[in-house]
């Protein structure tokens, strides 16, 4: 894995950028003295004590953060306690597998657009995914939404995080702060430091669908000079399109509720941060990704949203949650012969999972997982078609 880029008085990149490895030990220093993240830790890795003797566990999580402190110097140093810490988690909460990765050259940096369904764990298996296979890991594109704690801020950023811009105010400085992003990414890929990975879509796809944004796609381009083409900027990108695939959504019945709210949805504080603790901890089941192929080069924007698409598509394992959803919900068999995987869920402890949330609710959870169905047979895509998966 390659350093992330050095602090420098004049970098333009300095308020998004992922921390460098000059920036590690100050940040590491703040990280272990905040008493919040040594909460987590010790409701994390102490569970039991936090429950019968919180200030005890609290106080030993203070410990293991300025042990974990002292050993550590660099980003890749801070990835390396992560990584099995990672694989643990993996392990415990879902049956992991990818494809599609044996095909792809590694070496170059690219940036991976990949479907979005959970806050940090899409990117967490591609980094995974990656990291077994010797590759270097990836900076993560990652919504100041996300940053409100500033212990979360610094540790995301220290794990090879950058930030998108969200809550700008006026047209201009929207405009000034996604065409930074988008110089940004093209100078991390032309410089060959580091893959990127980043949605293809502003937020989660939490009705299942997976519809790529053209807006992303725009802003990708907004790096070009004077003259310089759209399609010219995004076969630089070398884009890879990412697919990945849950048997089980831990955060399914959040996003339940907040899509049968619609627009007067509102947010509690801290509620995305919640959403990543049950992201991380919850049963996912069966999880599967999948390496696509890179894109043609002088695609245009238009056709790079519908390539990803295509993909998105294609390559998304259905598993049998998405048929009986599927079927629930239409009220018939699937009328084709889909590819349909087994995984670790039973039929009746998946209805027990549906009937557990109310009657409007139930609708749009069936719905979520009923609709990578919907799409691959819009799409006519047969068994025969996923062969390569």
């Amino acid at each position: 894995m390659t350093d992330s880029p050095a602090s420098e008085p004049d970098d333009p990149f300095a308020e998004i950028r992922p921390y460098s490895n000059l920036d590690a030990p100050e940040v590491l220093r703040r990280l272990s003295r905040d008493t919040e993240l040594a909460k987590t830790i010790a409701l994390w890795r102490l569970p039991r004590l936090s429950a019968l003797w919180p200030a005890l566990a609290r106080q030993m999580g203070k410990v293991w953060l300025r042990l974990a402190a002292k050993r550590l110097r660099t980003v890749e140093d801070l990835q390396n306690l992560i990584a099995p810490n990672l694989s643990r988690m993996i392990k415990k909460t879902s049956v992991f597998t990818v494809s599609g990765i044996d095909k792809l050259d590694l070496r170059p940096a690219r940036v991976y657009l990949g479907n979005h369904r959970d806050i940090v764990m899409d990117p967490a298996y591609a980094n995974y995914a990656l990291h077994r296979a010797g590759a270097n890991t990836l900076a993560i594109a990652i919504g100041d939404n996300l940053l409100s704690k500033p212990w979360v801020a610094d540790l995301l950023r220290l794990n090879k995080s950058f930030v998108v811009k969200r809550n700008v105010s006026g047209p201009r400085a929207l405009l000034a702060a996604t065409k930074l992003l988008s110089e940004y990414i093209r100078d991390s890929v032309s410089a060959d430091r580091d893959p990127i990975w980043i949605a293809h879509r502003e937020g989660r796809a939490k009705d299942g669908r997976d519809l790529t944004e053209p807006a992303v796609i725009k802003m990708l381009t907004l790096s070009r000079e004077r003259g310089e083409a759209p399609e010219a900027v995004l076969s630089d990108l070398n884009i890879v399109p990412l697919v990945i695939s849950y048997e089980l959504d831990p955060c399914d019945a959040l996003k339940a509720a907040e899509l049968a709210a619609g627009e007067g949805y509102v947010k509690a504080e801290f509620e995305d941060v919640s959403s990543i603790a049950r992201g991380i901890t919850g049963d996912k089941g069966c999880v599967h990704l999948h390496f696509g192929e890179p894109l043609p080069a002088d695609l245009s924007v238009e056709e790079v949203v519908a390539a990803l698409d295509q993909q998105m598509a294609r390559h998304y394992r259905l598993y049998q949650t998405n048929r009986w959803a599927w079927e629930w919900l239409h009220g018939e068999s699937v009328p084709v012969a889909l590819a349909f995987h087994e995984g670790s869920v039973t039929e009746q402890s998946f209805r027990a999972r549906i009937d557990s949330v109310s009657g409007e609710h139930r609708q749009w959870l069936l719905t979520m997982y009923a609709n990578p169905v919907s799409r691959q047979l819009a799409l006519d895509i047969t068994d025969k078609d996923r062969s390569c998966d």
